[in-house]
């Protein structure tokens, strides 16, 4: 799976995330009035005249800045250059030449490759003379924007498109979209790291350090997966800037847009009644789901340590049964190879479909086991069953009355159905036809 790439690169607050969001036609990366919000490498598809690259949003340079964070950031826009086919280099129009674009210039030279010189928040283009500043740079390209109102953006997706040779790329394949989920510090970013081999998440040991929702392209046994790093979630009363808040609500729209959700608990802490809260809204919006307890090496065992949290987990998370359940060390690297069975495992199960004829093998016998329920003096009665949709599977039962459905008979079918078809990690959903109806 191999699409060009084209990054993003230029210092602080010169509207980088602003450009992406405009770019991938979606408010993904944060964009706050306040320098230093991008951290990780923030990637999503562009299209533009039946053409798609990929658009990396960077963190912004200070070269010289010698704190951890600005360090971390500076590897991650370091290894997007290795990596990229064409950097944007974005410098504010309106305020014109800056000493650190200069030092960016002298950075970026290094990697050889194209770049175009970007001039952001030109809101007119009729006074553009010292635009022309930034040639000083020593780059021959030049596109005069403002991302804000959407002005130059085709003229630079034009430029885009004509530096990148299309036919040497493969096209993209349709890819499972997993969300990393869980709680800060539960150990996602490095999960990520280690199944893609590369530091591509920065990992401090300060909570939060992830702030946007990240995409990573992945491919394993042929099999093409999109990994999305996500912020954990915080208590409300703990989110105090508008920049959490926004992370907060990524978290919400990376399980939204996903099919898979791989749950991390940290095993040093044990489930929570937040970790109940992230699982819960994936469970409610019919994802997949895998659960995996990090940290497994920190924990002092005994022979049941292992049976002891799993009934704690299952406790807690009650509403999710059909969640595999697997003890992980990221650090360790161990019992990696058990998850990555059970991507897989999953995300055929959650594209699986049953023929209608076995299906209604299936709900005769469960009939004759345990009749449905009725109701001063009426039952329900159940004509047939088939499988109307997948992702996730979902199965459309005609009946007499719906006003005799209840919960409890909806659960012992489905429990009836995984005893045949065991579906691990996929929840079911089930729609009631009464006869008559559309």
């Amino acid at each position: 799976m191999v699409m060009p790439m084209v990054t993003l690169v230029g210092r602080t607050n010169v509207g980088k995330s602003t450009l992406f969001n405009r770019l991938v036609g979606k408010r993904k990366s944060i964009t706050e009035d306040i320098s230093g919000v991008t951290r990780d490498r923030i990637v999503d598809k562009v299209d533009w005249q039946d053409k798609e690259f990929l658009l990396v949003d960077t963190g912004g340079l200070d070269i010289s800045n010698k704190e951890v964070m600005n360090t971390e950031v500076k590897g991650q826009v370091e290894k997007a250059l290795m990596e990229t086919d064409l950097i944007l280099f974005m410098v504010d129009g309106n305020e014109g030449l800056n000493p650190y674009d200069v030092d960016i210039a002298n950075e970026i030279r290094r990697y050889n490759k194209p770049v175009i010189i970007v001039a952001n928040k030109l809101d007119s283009f009729k006074n553009t003379d010292s635009v022309y500043d930034f040639y000083q740079l020593g780059f021959d390209e030049l596109a005069m924007i403002s991302a804000e109102q959407a002005k130059g953006l085709g003229d630079l997706l034009d430029k885009i498109i004509s530096f990148i040779d299309f036919s040497a790329y493969d096209e993209i394949e349709d890819a499972t979209r997993i969300a990393i989920i869980g709680k800060p510090n539960a150990g996602k970013s490095s999960l990520v790291n280690l199944l893609l081999n590369e530091e591509r998440m920065i990992v401090t040991d300060i909570a939060g350090t992830t702030r946007d929702a990240v995409d990573s392209y992945w491919s394993y046994n042929d099999n093409n997966y999109v990994l999305i790093d996500t912020a954990g979630l915080r208590r409300k009363s703990r989110v105090k800037e508008n920049v959490e808040y926004y992370a907060n609500q990524r978290t919400f729209d990376a399980v939204d847009s996903a099919e898979i959700c791989l749950f991390l608990i940290d095993a040093s802490v044990g489930v929570t009644e937040q970790d109940a809260k992230i699982a819960g809204y994936a469970h409610n919006n019919k994802k997949a789901m895998i659960i995996a307890v990090n940290k497994w090496d920190l924990v002092d065992k005994d022979t049941n340590t292992m049976v002891k949290i799993e009934k704690e987990i299952r406790s807690t998370l009650s509403f999710a049964p059909y969640a595999p359940i697997v003890f992980i060390s990221v650090l360790e690297n161990k019992r990696i190879d058990k998850l990555l069975d059970l991507i897989e495992v999953v995300s055929n199960n959650y594209h699986t479909r049953i023929k209608t004829g076995m299906l209604n093998n299936i709900l005769q016998d469960a009939i004759m086991l345990n009749p449905p329920p009725q109701d001063k003096g009426k039952r329900l009665k159940i004509f047939y069953i088939s499988q109307v949709g997948t992702v996730p599977p979902k199965f459309m039962l005609s009946i007499n009355n719906r006003d005799l459905v209840h919960f409890s008979y909806t659960r012992y079918l489905e429990n009836q159905i995984r005893q045949n078809y065991r579906l691990t990690g996929v929840p079911f959903s089930f729609v009631f036809k009464q006869r008559g109806e559309e």
